[in-house]
């Protein structure tokens, strides 16, 4: 009979870690930043029906990394926590802080499970406040932890390089055309410190705008709006997105949104 193969509980978790942190790593970056009058979430994603941003709630969006189908789950898991509490007690009962608790519980006891896979994905969970101090960015990495983060953050891909970037760039006064175009510039850093071409057919733009006086304050960015927003010239843009006006109504609560699959 033989000696069964033994791994220490340390090795074991460490190599889940591994495994997980690398399939993260093959997505496409997300980057969130705070600018005056919200939150704005840029994402490089050609796909115009897999989403990476999405609605969760009035005040609160989602974004994410990795595997598509681990995400999507955990993010139509999230609309239902957040539709069931705002039924059953108030609409503003529902907040970023206790979905991020239930992602983290969710992501934690997937990671310690022997049984499965950890899930390869990364989540943002934002709620936009009153004022920017009342602004929350939570982080969640695949383990479960949960990270309370301000002012910008980029997860995925490089995110290293991507967040150090951002570091030197970014302030809490930005407006909305230089957070989205800071947000665009610091997707366009390459592995090795150079700059690639991002074009506004490549990205994928959403926020959380307080000012908007509907109780709904997720917004899409699209076609031509992007494009004025990057100072691209409207005559080279692609033909795929939509107006300005049109983005005002959001398309906010998909059953489809999430990432493309990854390279």
């Amino acid at each position: 009979m033989s000696t069964p193969f033994y791994v220490s509980p340390q090795q074991a978790m460490a190599d889940r870690a591994e495994y997980a942190r690398k399939g993260i790593a093959r997505g496409r970056s997300v980057v969130v930043l705070q600018y005056t009058d919200g939150i704005v979430f840029v994402a490089e994603n050609p796909s115009r029906s897999l989403h990476k941003i999405s609605e969760i709630y009035d005040r609160i969006a989602f974004a994410a990394v990795g595997k598509y189908n681990e995400f999507e789950n955990l993010r139509i898991g999230g609309v239902r926590y957040a539709d069931l509490r705002g039924f059953t007690y108030d609409r503003a009962d529902v907040t970023a802080r206790g979905l991020a608790n239930v992602y983290a519980q969710t992501l934690g006891t997937i990671f310690s499970s022997a049984a499965e896979k950890p899930y390869e994905v990364e989540l943002i969970v934002a709620e936009v406040g009153p004022g920017p101090e009342d602004d929350q960015i939570y982080r969640l990495p695949h383990d479960g932890s949960i990270v309370d983060e301000h002012g910008s953050l980029a997860v995925g891909g490089n995110s290293d390089q991507i967040n150090s970037y951002l570091e030197q760039r970014h302030r809490d006064d930005m407006t909305l055309e230089e957070a989205v175009k800071l947000g665009k510039e610091s997707l366009a850093r390459d592995n090795n410190g150079g700059e690639r071409e991002v074009t506004a057919d490549q990205l994928e733009v959403a926020l959380l705008d307080r000012s908007r006086v509907q109780q709904r304050k997720f917004k899409r960015v699209l076609g031509s709006q992007l494009r004025r927003l990057l100072g691209e010239d409207e005559s080279s843009g692609g033909g795929s997105g939509s107006s300005s006006g049109s983005s005002s109504d959001d398309d906010s609560t998909e059953e489809s949104s999430g990432e493309d699959s990854e390279e």
